[in-house]
Formats: structure tokens, C-alpha cells, sequence
């Protein structure tokens, strides 16, 4: 039996849901994302709560998946995700043009990657090395902000790289550790 599944999702007083079918759109302050439930289960509105019941055998692979993503479209729409990355070394530097973020990491290029559309990413105006990824869909935030740091993942021994905000890398001594 799925843990996860069997939680129901609370929903707030500002977030409207609507069940047509398979179809589920939740409506927040912020935003309004739709979601198509699979046939092996079934999502019932239950007073504040959305409960997801398996419908089979099947179902055990989806069952607390789908739950964890109503559970993130009822957050999102209310208030939003936001995933930090920093980069750290000399020279190396974002930019954002319009809707294009602009990657300065060691290349004799820079490295443009243009910003999916609804993403906001902003520089943080204290620390010019702070990236902000914003928006309501949880796994569009993360899916960009995994594709930025795959541009310079993280070198353990000079140091160089592109990382999450609060991810501990854990540094290396190279040849004259051993000594």
C-alpha cells in the first residue's frame, strides 16, 4: 500500500478544483494548471480534500505519484515554486536577455539557453553570482534549473561550478592529498 497515497490533499479555501472526467483543473491566486489522471485510478472531491483511490492491481505504480502531483499543482497554484542555483568561480557569470538566460562558464563561448515560456529567472540584486528559477509548475522549475547545472557540473577539486543553493559538494585533494 502506497504511504503516500493514501494522504489525502487538502486544499485551501483560495484554490478551486474541477473534476470533468479524467481531467482535473485546479485554480489558484496564482495560476491555473490542468492534469490528466490515468484509467487505473480515481481522484473523488471529498468536502476540502481530493482523495485518489487504485482501481486494480495496476494501479500501485501510480497511485501515490498521482496524489504527489495534485499535491504539487494545489502548492504551485497557491504559492509557487522557486529553486536557487549559484555559480562560483572567477569569471564565470549568469546574464538574462529577454528570455534568454546567458551562461559565461569557462567556454570561448557563452552558452545561451532560452528560458521555457511562464518560467521567471532573475538575479539576485545582493549577490550577482544568485540565480532564481520561479513559477507555479514544480517539475518545469526543477527540469530548468537541472538543465542549467548540467551546463558546468561540479568539479570537486579546483572547485568550479554551477550548484544548488544549500547542496554541499564535497571538495577533493588531487595528487598531494596522498602525501
Amino acid at each position: 500500500m502506497s504511504r503516500i497515497g493514501k494522504l489525502p490533499v487538502v486544499l485551501s479555501d483560495k484554490v478551486e478544483v474541477t473534476l470533468v472526467g479524467r481531467d482535473i483543473k485546479v485554480k489558484g491566486p496564482l495560476w491555473e494548471l490542468a492534469f490528466t489522471v490515468s484509467e487505473v485510478v480515481e481522484v473523488i472531491k471529498e468536502e476540502n480534500n481530493l482523495i485518489v483511490n487504485p482501481l486494480g492491481e495496476e494501479a500501485k505504480a501510480l497511485w501515490g505519484t498521482t496524489r504527489a502531483i495534485l499535491n504539487n499543482m494545489v502548492i504551485g497554484v497557491t504559492e509557487g515554486y522557486k529553486k536557487s542555483l549559484e555559480i562560483i568561480w572567477v569569471g564565470y557569470k549568469f546574464e538574462v536577455q529577454w528570455a534568454t538566460l546567458v551562461l559565461s562558464i569557462g567556454y570561448s563561448h557563452k552558452v545561451n539557453m532560452e528560458v521555457p515560456k511562464g518560467l521567471t529567472v532573475t538575479l539576485d540584486e545582493k549577490a550577482k553570482n544568485l540565480l532564481h528559477i520561479s513559477w507555479v509548475d514544480k517539475q518545469l522549475v526543477w527540469e530548468f534549473a537541472s538543465k542549467v547545472r548540467a551546463k558546468k557540473k561540479p568539479e570537486p577539486y579546483k572547485g568550479k561550478w554551477i550548484k544548488y543553493v544549500g547542496e554541499h559538494i564535497r571538495r577533493k585533494a588531487g595528487k598531494t592529498g596522498s602525501k
